[in-house]
């Protein structure tokens, strides 16, 4: 996107408390129309344009830096460089951006905003800015960071950004802390979850809707009078339709995965499959088949019908004498993610679905299954379709808390990027509160402790700096707690 669009943005003029314009290389009087123009990631020739401009403005004109402006940022491979570049190929501003961190754990900073005279005139600093915000969000970020200097704050407030306080000072200058809004988490969120309360109210008006107490709206359902839990899963119709085999695949997985979550043992599926033609249908029955015959849980039955749109969906059967809640959890219990780090995306679900169970063996499925079991922690619950963050606001609402996650400490697959894995499906995964953190001796996923439950409902993000930033505001689904 940021290289190929053309930019002839309308002109913004930044004011001063009185009303007058205020006069700045990134948001001057408008003097002239403006010039088209694009925003391009920099190659080697660009970056030493920018570098110029940079020079010019910082070194000679404002004289912040005695010879060079150059620092570490400049020399870090990761750090990205966007540059807007007129039709003859002149740089007429630039900005950088680069992880914050050594290991990039979704934290990122901008930097070294600076535009000519002239396009300053035409908003093209306001551009470089939303362009920046763009690329960061796309490269997985959950945090973005500036210092500007103070008589630039009003730009940045004006294009959305939060003011967080002062800033260095820098040869007389005084600088601004400024962080743009990332809302990946809570857009999550809202898109998969928010609807529940509302949509399910007619189910909780019968005596022991959405089942017993203890566990509303949990993974699954422990059925009264018996040991038997039950989970129900279907799988997005545009799913089915396009890839019928994985789609068949993972019905088995997230059923089993519910039962697993609640420590029960899995006996048994049942299926309803439709699809358009006989030929579709097989390849969803094969998905279905291979997986259940991977976790060793026979299908049972079901319905089966041809000749209409594409839909599935699988209900599993478990047992278990002491099902396990999402809604155990109290305030200062430790939160720990058990995930299976292991295989890669999806091909076509790139930062959506992250496939660590086609890989796997039978043994090694199984021994997974049966891992909440073992540990029996005070809350549970597997990681859904609301992602990692906002699973974890489902088990702190259910548990009538709220949570805080520590980014650092969260496991996750190598050059995965955080943001795509606090948002994706992420095969298998769970997450688990107790007084202390209960770790597996030995599994193929990968434990450790992450987080806490918190007396404040929804999510938060805790950083290596100290600084606390809100993932998901408030409660995820609105059920309150089990």
């Amino acid at each position: 996107m940021l290289d190929t669009q053309t930019w002839s943005p309308a002109p913004k003029v930044a004011r001063s408390r009185s009303g007058a314009p205020e006069l700045s290389i990134l948001a001057g009087t408008p003097a002239a129309p403006p010039r088209e123009y694009l925003i391009v990631t920099a190659d080697d020739q660009l970056t030493c344009a920018y570098r110029r401009l940079r020079h010019t403005e910082f070194v000679e004109r404002q004289q912040l830096f005695d010879h060079t402006d150059l620092d570490d940022v400049d020399a870090d491979p990761r750090t990205v460089v966007l540059v807007a570049v007129t039709g003859d190929g002149t740089a007429i501003g630039g900005v950088r951006v680069a992880p914050c961190t050594p290991l990039d754990i979704g934290w990122w900073s901008g930097s070294r905003l600076v535009v000519t005279p002239r396009a300053a005139t035409s908003g093209v600093g306001a551009a470089l800015i939303n362009a920046a915000c763009a690329f960061v969000e796309s490269a997985g970020a959950l945090r973005f960071d500036a210092c500007v200097q103070d008589r630039y704050a009003g730009l940045f407030r004006s294009l959305g950004w939060a003011d967080c306080g002062p800033g260095e000072t820098l040869r007389g200058r005084a600088h601004r802390q400024v962080r743009w809004p990332i809302g990946r988490i809570q857009a999550t969120v809202d898109a998969t979850k928010s609807v529940l309360a509302q949509a399910l109210a007619p189910l909780s008006r019968q005596p022991g809707g959405l089942g017993p107490a203890g566990f509303r709206g949990d993974d699954g359902v422990p059925v009264p009078g018996s040991e038997i839990v039950a989970a129900c899963d279907a799988i997005l119709p545009s799913m089915v339709e396009r890839d019928p085999r994985w789609a068949g695949w993972c019905a088995v997985l997230v059923n089993l995965n519910d039962l697993a979550a609640m420590g029960a043992r899995p006996v048994g599926l049942l299926d309803a499959v439709g699809a358009p033609t006989t030929a579709h249908l097989s390849r969803i029955i094969d998905g279905i088949a291979a997986a259940a015959q991977a976790w060793r849980t026979p299908v049972l039955g079901g319905h089966t019908q041809v000749g209409v749109p594409s839909a599935l969906s699988v209900t599993a059967l478990g047992t278990t004498p002491a099902p396990l809640p999402a809604g155990g959890g109290r305030v200062g219990d430790v939160v720990s993610l058990t995930a299976d780090l292991g295989g890669s995306w999806r091909p076509g679900y790139t930062d959506r679905q992250w496939d660590s169970t086609s890989s796997r063996t039978s043994d090694e499925l199984v021994a997974m299954g049966s891992l909440v079991a073992q540990l029996r922690p005070r809350a549970v619950k597997d990681v859904s379709m609301a992602g990692l963050a906002g699973t974890l606001g489902m088990l702190a609402e259910a548990s009538g808390t709220g949570a805080e996650l520590d980014v650092a400490a969260i496991p996750r697959p190598r050059d995965v990027t955080m943001g795509a894995w606090l948002t994706c499906f992420p095969g298998f995964a769970m997450l688990t509160a107790d007084r202390e953190p209960r770790q597996p001796h030995r599994s193929p996923a990968t434990s450790a402790a992450c987080g806490r439950l918190t007396a404040d409902a929804g999510v938060r993000l805790r950083w290596p700096d100290g600084a606390v930033t809100t993932a998901v505001a408030s409660t995820v689904t609105g059920l309150g707690t089990a």
